[in-house]
């Protein structure tokens, strides 16, 4: 399964911290940040994504968070 989020994350540094806490909250999924997309998109894959806890957590450290349709 594949979910691709839009962010308002722009900065790299704090893209890492981000999947630093991601990858902590959610083993076992692959997660990166495309920062030259238009929509700085976040992709998660993965068989047990939870795409509202995902959402919770950016939104919990100032960001925010929706997925791209």
């Amino acid at each position: 399964m594949v979910e691709v989020f839009k962010t308002n994350v722009h900065d790299e540094e704090k893209s890492k911290v981000l999947l630093e806490k991601l990858l902590f909250h959610f083993p076992g999924i692959k997660i990166n940040f495309d920062l030259e997309d238009f929509d700085n998109v976040l992709r998660v894959e993965g068989n047990h994504i939870l795409p509202d806890k995902i959402m919770e957590l950016l939104n919990r450290e100032g960001h925010q968070c929706e997925i791209l349709d």
